[in-house]
C-alpha cells in the first residue's frame, strides 16, 4: 500500500471513490432526502491543535515513542459513524499522549512494564479498521496519560510448514502482505474480511474477523492453531496442535479479547491451497423470506459453498446491483482439490425449487462484490452532507429469523423517523450462513441536522441494538464489541462469565492498563 493512511476516513490519502461511484452516491443521496450533494474538503493535520503529551518514557524505551501530528491524529479513531462525526468536526480530545512502535517482542514488555508501573492506558493498535470504538484512547481521569501501541513494525511470516499447511505470522502484519508471502508456496490463508486491505492478522484474531467464506470457514477462529502474546503478567503461548481436548483452550480467551488482555505477536494458522476450481450463479426472487428459505435448505445440504450471500431488493438497488426490482442470492463454490460441479449443480436445484430464478446478467455478483469492497469511502462523503448512514449485523437461529428480521427493521425504520423527524432507508444482507441460522447484516441512511449527527445515531443505534437482542439475536456477529456496543454485550453475556473474564483481566493486567473500558467497565 502507498501513501499514509487517512487520519478521518478509510484507506490512504489521496484515494476513494471515482468519479462514476461517487456520481451513484449523489444521484441516491438526492434521490432519498432532496439534498444537493457537493464535495467538502477533509480535516488537514494543520486543523488541529493537539495538547502536549503528558507522559514522558524512559530512556532506554523513548527511541521507540513518537508524538508526530499525524500519528496522533490516526491513532485517535478507527472507522465507526460517530468517530467520523468527530474527526470531520476537528474534535481530537482524547488524541493519545504518544505512539509507540516496537519493533521485537521485548520492546512490547518493556512497554507494559513501563505503562503498569506509571499508571498509563495502553492501546494495541493494528490498522485502525475498528468500526464500534475499538481503538479510541477514551481513559478515566485516573490514568496519567495514553499511548497507542502500533504493531506495524511486526509484520512477517516467519515460518511456513507446508506439510501441516499452517505458518507462524506476525500480529502487525495486513492481509494483502500475508498473500503476498504465501503465493510463493500455492497456499492462501483466504481469510478476506471487507477490511482485508487495511488490518491485521493481530486485529482479526483480537475481533474475531469475519472472513470471505460465507459457509463453514467464518471466522478467524477457525484458522487459529496456537497464539503467543505478550501480556503485562508475562508471556503466554499456547500449544501448536491440530486440536486439543485438554481443558479449556487459551486461545479461545484471546481470540475476541480486544487488546484487553495482552498483545498478539504471532500466531500459528492454518492455510489452504489455492482455489483452482470456481464456479457461480446470481439467483432472484420476488420475496425475501422465499429466498431465506432457499438459503437455509443449500445452508442444511452440507454443500459449504463459498458465498451464500442474500442481498435484498434494497440494498441491491442502492448499490447500483439491479434496479431495486428483486431479491438477489449469489452462490458461489471453489475448492483446490477437485471439480465442484455435482455440489453446484444441487445447489442450483435447491434454490430453483424454492422459488429462484437463474439471473441472466452474472455480472451482478461481480458488480456487489466491487460495491461491497469500496463502501467504506463513501462515509468521507456523506458525513460532512449530515447523512447518518452506518450498519449494525447479528445471527439468530432460523426458527427465529422471520419475526426477528421484521421486529429489527420496524424498530430501526422507527428510530430513524424518532430520531431525524423524516424516514430513511433500511436494507438488508446476509453475511455468512450456518445451518442453524443466518447472519443478517443491516445498512441504514438517514438524513440528521448539523451539530446532532451522534445524539441522532445514537438513539438508532439505542434501538436497532434493543430490537436484536430482544427478538433473540446476538448485539455483534463479525463487528466485535468494543465500546459501542458494551451495554448490550455486558447484557448478553452471562453474569458469571463476566465475572470470570474480570478475574482473567485482573491476572494477566492487573494495573488494568490494556484497553481500558472495552469488554470490562
Amino acid at each position: 500500500m502507498d501513501g499514509r493512511l487517512k487520519f478521518y476516513g478509510w484507506g490512504a490519502e489521496n484515494t476513494g471513490l471515482d468519479e462514476a461511484e461517487r456520481g451513484r452516491l449523489f444521484r441516491f443521496l438526492s434521490d432519498r432526502f432532496k439534498i444537493e450533494p457537493r464535495l467538502v474538503a477533509p480535516p488537514q493535520v494543520t486543523d488541529v491543535a493537539l495538547r502536549d503529551p503528558r507522559v514522558t518514557p524512559p530512556r532506554a524505551i523513548a527511541h521507540l515513542f513518537h508524538s508526530d501530528p499525524h500519528e496522533r491524529l490516526l491513532h485517535t479513531y478507527g472507522k465507526s459513524y460517530p468517530e467520523t462525526v468527530r474527526a470531520y468536526a476537528r474534535d481530537f480530545n482524547d488524541a493519545p499522549d504518544l505512539v509507540v512502535f516496537p519493533r521485537i517482542e521485548s520492546d512490547i514488555s518493556a512497554v507494559l512494564d513501563w505503562a503498569s508501573a506509571s499508571r498509563i492506558a495502553v492501546i494495541p493498535f493494528g490498522c485502525g479498521s475498528s468500526v464500534v470504538g475499538g481503538v479510541v484512547p477514551q481513559i478515566a481521569e485516573d490514568y496519567a496519560g495514553v499511548v497507542s501501541l502500533d504493531l506495524r513494525q511486526l509484520d512477517g511470516v516467519l515460518e511456513i510448514d507446508t506439510t501441516s499447511r499452517a505458518a507462524r505470522i506476525q500480529g502487525g502484519i495486513r492481509g494483502p502482505a500475508i498473500e503476498a508471502a504465501l503465493k510463493p508456496h500455492g497456499l492462501s490463508l483466504r481469510h478476506y474480511p471487507q477490511s482485508f486491505e487495511f488490518s491485521t492478522l493481530g486485529g482479526w484474531i483480537a475481533t474475531r474477523s469475519g472472513g470471505h467464506f460465507a459457509t463453514l470457514y467464518t471466522h478467524i477462529d477457525d484458522f487459529v492453531e496456537s497464539i503467543r502474546t505478550v501480556t503485562p503478567a508475562g508471556i503466554m503461548e499456547s500449544r501448536r496442535l491440530p486440536g486439543s481436548g485438554a481443558g479449556p483452550s487459551p486461545d479461545r480467551m484471546i481470540i475476541g479479547s480486544e487488546g484487553t488482555l495482552g498483545v498478539i505477536v504471532d500466531a500459528w494458522i492454518r492455510l489452504q491451497h489455492r482455489p483452482r476450481f470456481r464456479a457461480g450463479a446470481v439467483f432472484g426472487f420476488p420475496d425475501f423470506f422465499a429466498a431465506a428459505k432457499a438459503v437455509r435448505a443449500v445452508g442444511q445440504a452440507g454443500l459449504y459453498p463459498s458465498n451464500l450471500r442474500l442481498i435484498d431488493n434494497h440494498e441491491a438497488g442502492t448499490y447500483g446491483v439491479n434496479n431495486y426490482e428483486e431479491t438477489l442470492l449469489i452462490l458461489a463454490f471453489e475448492s483446490a482439490d477437485h471439480p465442484i460441479d455435482a455440489w453446484m449443480l444441487r445447489a442450483v436445484e435447491l434454490i430453483l425449487d424454492h422459488g429462484g430464478r437463474q439471473h441472466p446478467n452474472e455480472n451482478a455478483a461481480v458488480a456487489w462484490r466491487t460495491a461491497f469492497i469500496r463502501m467504506p469511502y463513501a462515509r468521507e462523503l456523506t458525513v460532512p452532507l449530515n447523512v447518518i448512514n452506518d450498519t449494525f449485523e447479528s445471527a439468530v437461529t432460523w426458527d427465529k429469523f422471520e419475526a426477528f428480521h421484521t421486529a429489527v427493521s420496524t424498530a430501526t425504520k422507527e428510530a430513524i423517523e424518532e430520531a431525524t423527524g423524516r424516514p430513511g432507508t433500511v436494507s438488508t444482507r446476509f453475511t455468512h450462513v450456518y445451518p442453524d441460522g443466518p447472519a443478517p447484516y443491516y445498512t441504514f441512511n438517514a438524513l440528521g441536522a448539523p451539530g446532532r449527527l451522534s445524539q441522532q445515531w445514537q438513539h438508532i443505534k439505542d434501538r436497532a441494538s434493543r430490537a436484536l437482542l430482544t427478538a433473540g439475536g446476538t448485539i455483534t456477529h463479525h463487528h466485535a464489541v468494543g465500546r459501542d456496543h458494551m451495554p448490550w454485550y455486558r447484557e448478553q453475556r452471562p453474569a458469571l462469565f463476566g465475572k470470570a473474564f474480570d478475574a482473567a483481566k485482573t491476572a494477566l493486567d492487573p494495573a488494568r492498563i490494556l484497553n481500558p473500558g472495552v469488554l470490562v467497565p
